[in-house]
């Protein structure tokens, strides 16, 4: 029974510093955005490492296609 008089007052300061740590993190803003984070994997932001001679050609735009929608 003497544990009991440890343990109590321990899981209230754990439980104390886990409700701190959550008000934290919302006022922080570390909820406000949850889907950009796993869509920006998907983004091809390596350009500037891909050395020269290996990076694929970009296909442009045909001259006459531009013309004709100017018409």
């Amino acid at each position: 029974m003497d544990i009991v008089i440890l343990l109590i007052p321990i899981a209230i300061i754990l439980a104390g510093f886990a409700i701190w740590a959550f008000f934290w993190s919302v006022n922080s803003g570390q909820f406000d955005d949850l889907d950009s984070p796993a869509h920006r994997i998907l983004y091809d932001d390596d350009d500037d490492l891909i050395p020269e001679d290996a990076r694929q050609k970009k296909d442009k735009p045909a001259p006459e296609a531009q013309d004709q929608d100017t018409r």
